[in-house]
């Protein structure tokens, strides 16, 4: 929203004795971010008046004369131009050695065809202005100021009303009427602490008739059309707008038509409200009709372009046909014209979404749609109307027709809120009196009555405590609060989840694996490519509706695919080695319900010189231990299609399944291009935080020494190490301190099918040395359970 200062200055509050910087910066304090500011006259420099004291030829050229021209200084100025149209005593703008002109133009003294120019005589063109800046003046030649009450000497950006500084607002969707100058200066007025000017149009009227004996307004579309307010002026003199005017909607980017699309536009920037004009005689029936769109239905708008219009778009129509676009534009069929005798002016509160949604179908977005968008007050429509026919009345373009015809089809409540000064200085950190609240709320002219606060129709921002307590803040200003400690805490942290993810990513980082982040939606082959049953639940994967393609259009339910999919690409690019990791999400649907399930795959990867299935299985146990978590155990698994079925093992911890590791198998390795070994594990994440040990707490040093027992025994080819160290854990009893697997055998002396395996045994009391009868007895045990359990022997 653009805001000249000059126009606020003259009519609403008088700020000219505040810096463009101080308001820019108040406002903003005050809760009106300004977005940018400029001087409109920061383009021209050394632009004056002057006046044509001699034009004689020029000697060497047919086409061009010398002109002396006094500028307000000691002697003339010579300055030679090629117009036609200046003669002696004419006041032209005379751009002197080291002006600048509008687009970086820079005028400097020189010659033309031997005789000095010490400067440029300018066009309007020249000076930024366009012919609807300037009606009426010649568009070819100098432009000629003799009607233009100025004098000499004087700076030219005071004659084309350049000495105003333009203001350029960001407004909040949620404060409608500050997209209107009233507004703004509404807002400037409260954060100076300045009285407010209100101007209550004055209408004289005519003996022209009624509105009443000419025009009849009906509004079927209700929920649509909430207010639809109408006036009527006969014997409409169609002419350019004052200079003041012009000079107004140049300041704010509107481009001046003719007084009466001028006045419409002038009430819109003013009020905030947008109008729009009729021409009557093509109003057929005297009858307008606010109604939608029929089916095929068609309209030139006043851009000249043929629209098509669907049932539900809101129109403008008389007895016949549709004559504009409501809230958007006007139909060409209807359109102001310079033979227009008699007008009807529009103000109407429309629905905000109907509009946005009208003019986002027809790819076209104007001022007064953008208005409409913010849910306008609909208690404006009357007074912007009179306020139009106020300046129909002093611009003598025509006479008000008595009577308004206003449909009002929703009565907007009054909404009351409760003055609470305690509530509202104990959320603001304030201690104010109920007396400086409610000075600060009439400041910004919102009513308060007893403890009641009557809020505005202009205000739908105001709805609760909170509402309130940021007017009184703002006004009382921010940066005047006191500095107090916050009275609840707000100390944050991480989760347990975030604190396990942080330690995971330096374990594996510290194994020497590096971080992938890989996307969650997947192609559906990948199903095919890691060789996954074609009855396998995973394969029933969550679809996204608007895919980006086929590759990305379903939600992964295993992050193997996308871990391979890395590794190819590293053995493509002929990398010899990678060792890669990830915390990634799968998502699981879960039947009956909307939303899958969403757990956390740690994942690991490599290939290279050195990668061995006992290497990966190392480093997932360094891993493991350093997270904390209880013992885990390791099972040979031979039926997963996607590794290896003999360098295969699932993990579980208490009994739980978490995860499988292992070599990935050559085939599927294969359909990623990759011929060398390549090892993976998939451990649930989400899982392990269930798995995890207590805290560790702080326990002295031994007082007692270790005794060290070692075992050799034979047990058969199948009999893992983890089941001989169960065994052995589960019988030792809490004597036992650690075990460690030294040395496995088969060879001599150890039958077919059997193998040797020497483990060694750590054995300590916290309240005695051990005796050899204590040790002994243990491994009595052991060698007991050991043959009970697994039919092994001591070797």
């Amino acid at each position: 929203m653009k805001l000249n200062r000059k126009w606020i200055n003259e009519d609403f509050v008088d700020l000219s004795q505040v810096s463009d910087k101080e308001f820019v910066e108040t406002l903003t304090v005050f809760g009106q971010k300004v977005e940018t500011y400029e001087r409109m006259d920061a383009e021209i420099r050394n632009v004056v008046v002057g006046k044509v004291v001699s034009i004689v030829p020029h000697p060497n050229s047919d086409h061009m004369f010398i002109c002396q021209v006094d500028v307000g200084q000691e002697e003339p100025v010579q300055i030679v131009t090629g117009a036609q149209n200046v003669h002696q005593g004419d006041l032209v703008p005379a751009a002197l050695h080291n002006s600048w002109l509008p687009g970086g133009v820079h005028i400097t003294k020189g010659k033309l065809r031997g005789e000095k120019s010490n400067g440029m005589l300018c066009g309007f063109e020249e000076l930024g202005l366009t012919q609807n800046d300037l009606p009426g003046v010649f568009a070819d030649g100098i432009w000629i100021l003799n009607d233009e009450d100025c004098h000499v000497g004087e700076d030219i950006n005071l004659v084309i009303g350049n000495d105003d500084t333009v203001v350029d607002f960001e407004i909040t969707n949620n404060r409608p009427d500050c997209y209107s100058i009233i507004g703004l200066a509404r807002e400037a007025a409260a954060a100076f602490g300045k009285p407010m000017k209100h101007h209550v149009p004055q209408i004289h009227g005519s003996e022209a008739g009624s509105i009443f004996e000419h025009l009849d307004v009906e509004v079927p579309a209700e929920n649509l059309c909430s207010r639809y307010s109408s006036r009527m002026i006969a014997n409409v003199k169609i002419g350019p707008s004052p200079k003041w005017l012009r000079q107004r909607l140049r300041a704010n980017g509107i481009r001046p038509i003719n007084n009466i699309v001028d006045i419409t536009n002038y009430v819109m920037l003013e009020y905030g409200q947008p109008m729009h004009a009729f021409d009557y005689r093509y109003v057929s029936s005297g009858k307008i009709v606010v109604r939608e769109a029929q089916e095929g239905e068609t309209l030139t708008t006043l851009d000249g372009t043929l629209r098509n219009l669907k049932p539900g778009m809101l129109v403008i129509a008389d007895g016949d046909k549709a004559i504009g676009l409501a809230g958007i534009m006007g139909g060409e069929n209807s359109e102001i014209r310079e033979d227009t005798s008699m007008v009807v002016f529009e103000s109407a509160n429309f629905d905000g979404t109907s509009i946005r949604q009208t003019a986002l179908a027809l790819g076209m977005r104007t001022d007064a749609s953008g208005k409409f968008e913010k849910h306008l007050d609909p208690m404006m429509t009357v007074p912007a109307l009179d306020r139009a026919c106020e300046l129909v009345e002093m611009l003598e373009c025509g006479d008000v027709l008595d009577g308004t015809i206003d449909v009002l089809n929703y009565i907007p409540q009054p909404k009351t809120l409760p003055l609470e000064p305690e509530k509202i200085n104990h959320l603001l950190g304030t201690d104010l009196s109920k007396e400086q609240m409610v000075h600060y709320l009439n400041q910004l002219e919102i009513p308060v009555e007893g403890d009641t606060i009557l809020v505005p129709s202009f205000r739908p921002d105001l709805n609760l405590m909170a509402d309130i307590a940021e007017e009184v803040g703002r006004s009382y200003g921010y940066n005047e609060i006191p500095i107090t400690a916050f009275k609840t805490s707000t100390q944050g942290g991480y989760s347990p989840e975030m604190k396990m993810e942080t330690k995971t990513g330096e374990l594996c980082r510290a194994m020497g694996y590096s971080e992938i982040i890989t996307y969650s939606f997947v192609s559906p082959t990948i199903f095919d490519q890691i060789r996954l049953p074609k009855d396998s639940p995973l394969r029933n994967a969550m679809k996204i509706q608007n895919p980006l393609g086929e590759d990305t259009s379903i939600m992964r339910t295993i992050a193997l695919p996308s871990m391979m999919e890395i590794l190819s690409r590293n053995n493509a690019y002929h990398n010899k080695a990678a060792k890669l990791y990830e915390l990634a999400k799968i998502y699981l649907p879960k039947e009956g319900q909307p939303l899958p399930e969403e757990p956390k795959m740690l994942l690991l990867g490599t290939y290279g010189a050195g990668e061995t299935f006992f290497t990966l299985k190392g480093e997932l146990e360094a891993i493991f231990a350093g997270m904390r978590l209880h013992k885990t155990s390791y099972q040979a698994v031979t039926n997963n299609p996607s590794y290896h079925p003999g360098r295969c093992a699932a993990i579980s911890i208490d009994g739980e399944e978490v995860g499988v590791m292992g070599q990935v198998h050559p085939l599927v390795a294969q359909n990623y291009g990759i011929d060398a070994e390549v090892y993976c594990a998939e451990v649930n994440f989400t899982k392990l935080l269930a798995h995890q040990l207590p805290a560790a707490t702080y326990t002295p040093l031994p007082k007692y020494p270790t005794v060290s027992r070692d075992l050799a025994i034979i047990c058969d080819e199948a009999d893992t190490v983890a089941q001989v160290e169960e065994v052995i854990t589960a019988s030792a009893g809490k004597l036992l301190r650690n075990i460690r697997l030294f040395d496995i055998y088969r060879g001599t002396g150890v039958p077919e099918g059997k193998k040797s395996m020497a483990f060694s045994l750590e054995l300590r009391a916290d309240d005695r040395t051990l005796t050899d009868t204590d040790s002994e007895g243990v491994v009595s045990k052991v060698l007991a359970a050991l043959k009970e359990k697994l039919g092994a022997e001591l070797r």
